[in-house]
């Protein structure tokens, strides 16, 4: 069989536009009920959608004033949704800096078990002060720290399902992913990383961070053939181009302007206080890429687009929609398969993360429309083969902690609060 895509969506609380929750005939507060979780996955199970993706953070986010959060959390909403399908797979967007590799590997480890091998663990460090005070801390963990401890947590949970003996699931064990795209995260990727989230606006840059990827797991001594890079992709789907644009021009108008300046603001580490819409962002306020806190996935992205474009912060924070960085693509059905059909012949992509604008309608478009034409060229499956993620992706059984990452008995890195002298331990 020739190369296909793999797809999964992310379901993102109203959708990934800043202002999704406001548009019209959208339920704002579905998010905060179980059915629109399950809905939306039954929908993609009839897509015959590789998995659904639940991204989430250990904190209450504050911007919730200005739009609904991702509050619930993500393994409970997919046992719900495991119970309530049955092809479809399963990931969860769990912190490797604020949970127990022990606890974390069991928990996992069982509900793969009890979905019949479809669950799949998105390992991220994370980022920004607000977790880090809901964990009494006074501010967030250094990059490189955070990092370390992230190799050391994903190795000792991979090494905990390996020694699995009971309750074991068809796959073997759940799907390691991987977001990050700073040289840290590049490293972690290609040391645990089975499938990668990526983020990306150009389809050069991407090709060479996917070849990146494949040849640091050669280096670790793996398989770079079962390595599956998905960067995210926003869509705006419309009958025709003109009808595609004007729901993008919408969805800009209700976009909450705090909200897109706070985001971007904590995305760029500045505050934009006093900063008029038809102003540049001032160069000199921004920092190597390498030497950004928080997340440097998304600086980089935001940061190229300053450079690039120089655009007025007004034209900036509709460009991103208070989306965060992720590549957005505007148009018809067959115009967005275009897109997707390019990259991945391009070797850009092994397939994508689809953030759709808004849920459920957004995905319904997608799933109804953008499915099919894919599946006329080929480049997407009519059934499902398998019954696992493993399958769905193409990635063989695993049983061991695999070649290249070794098992660990000991302590994993703890991120230690050099001002105050408290440690958050394994």
């Amino acid at each position: 069989m020739s190369r296909q895509l793999h797809i999964n969506v992310n379901i993102l609380n109203a959708g990934v536009f800043g202002g999704s929750w406001r548009f019209p005939h959208t339920d704002g507060t579905a998010s905060y009920r179980i059915e629109h979780y399950t809905s939306i996955a039954k929908k993609a199970e009839e897509a015959k959608l590789d998995a659904v993706f639940l991204a989430d953070g250990p904190s209450l986010d504050p911007s919730t004033k200005y739009r609904t959060g991702n509050d619930l959390e993500p393994t409970t909403v997919l046992a719900r949704i495991a119970a309530q399908t049955d092809r479809v797979g399963l990931i969860a967007t769990l912190s490797s800096s604020y949970n127990d590799p022990v606890e974390l590997a069991r928990r996992l480890g069982d509900l793969d078990y009890v979905s019949g091998g479809r669950f799949g663990w998105n390992v991220v460090t994370t980022a920004g002060p607000v977790a880090a005070r809901n964990f009494g801390r006074t501010q967030e963990p250094e990059h490189a720290l955070r990092y370390r401890r992230a190799a050391d947590f994903a190795e000792r949970v991979i090494a905990d399902w390996a020694q699995r003996r009971e309750f074991t699931s068809p796959q073997g064990r759940p799907i390691v992913v991987q977001a990050g795209g700073s040289s840290d995260g590049r490293r972690l990727a290609s040391r645990v990383g089975e499938v990668i989230f990526s983020a990306d606006q150009d389809i050069d840059h991407a090709r060479a961070f996917r070849a990146e990827i494949r040849n640091g797991a050669a280096d670790f001594g793996r398989n770079p053939e079962e390595i599956v890079v998905l960067p995210g992709l926003s869509t705006v789907v419309g009958s025709t181009e003109a009808a595609a644009e004007a729901r993008r021009e919408l969805l800009d108008d209700v976009l909450p302007d705090a909200y897109a300046r706070n985001r971007l603001a904590g995305q760029l580490g500045i505050s934009l206080d006093g900063l008029r819409d038809d102003e540049p962002i001032p160069i000199e306020l921004l920092v190597d890429p390498d030497e950004a806190g928080g997340s440097q996935t998304f600086y980089r992205v935001v940061r190229e687009i300053i450079d690039r474009d120089r655009p007025p912060l007004g034209r900036l924070l509709k460009k991103l929609s208070g989306g965060g960085g992720h590549r957005i693509v505007v148009g018809t059905p067959e115009q967005i398969a275009d897109d997707i059909e390019t990259w991945f012949r391009a070797g850009a992509a092994d397939g994508f993360n689809v953030m759709p604008d808004v849920l459920p309608s957004g995905f319904d478009d997608f799933a109804d429309h953008v499915i099919p034409e894919l599946r006329s060229r080929g480049l997407f499956r009519t059934e499902y083969d398998g019954t696992t993620l493993r399958e769905h992706l193409g990635l063989d059984l695993r049983r061991s902690t695999g070649r290249g990452v070794r098992a660990r008995s000991g302590p994993v890195t703890s991120l230690t609060e050099s001002q105050e002298g408290e440690v958050i331990s394994s």
